[in-house]
């Protein structure tokens, strides 16, 4: 609060003054004016550059774990740290990508359903030939919006 209230009346008195009245000390209060960074600060910064270089490096695919798996041989820090500074960078992993499995093509006659249509679908009348879709991939997720 001696800091603020010094810091707002600079204009009318200098700095020594109010920080003599007060019983501060004019060192304390421009340190409080322009504060420099810390070795932790310092530190971080320093640690966040091979973060970024390792996570560039991996073309953006390691995680944080990984991350940290790299760096532990070089820096002393844990992975709280590195999830973190990640975080603070705004570096994401990219997610896998997802693949369909393999198709053989081998296939049982037996499994495999008749042909019932030939590959004719022109129907003579109404409600003659019949299709179906049958692509419903389940229950709905947590918070999707369906119809119902």
């Amino acid at each position: 609060m001696k800091f603020v209230f010094i810091a707002k009346h600079r204009a009318i008195w200098p700095a020594a003054r109010p920080c003599e009245s007060l019983g501060v000390s004019r060192s304390g209060f421009h340190a409080w004016l322009n504060p420099s960074p810390g070795a932790g600060s310092r530190s971080d910064e320093e640690l966040g550059g091979k973060v970024k270089a390792s996570f560039q490096a991996s073309d953006r695919t390691y995680g944080a774990r990984r991350v940290w798996g790299v760096l532990a041989d070089g820096a002393d820090c844990g992975l709280h740290r590195i999830e973190r500074l990640m975080r603070l960078q705004g570096l994401r992993a990219r997610p896998r990508r997802r693949r369909l499995p393999k198709d053989g093509g081998d296939r049982r006659l037996d499994s495999v359903p008749a042909n019932l249509l030939d590959r004719q679908f022109a129907a003579e009348r109404p409600n003659q030939k019949w299709i179906a879709d049958s692509t419903f991939s389940g229950p709905p997720k947590a918070g999707s919006t369906w119809p119902w």
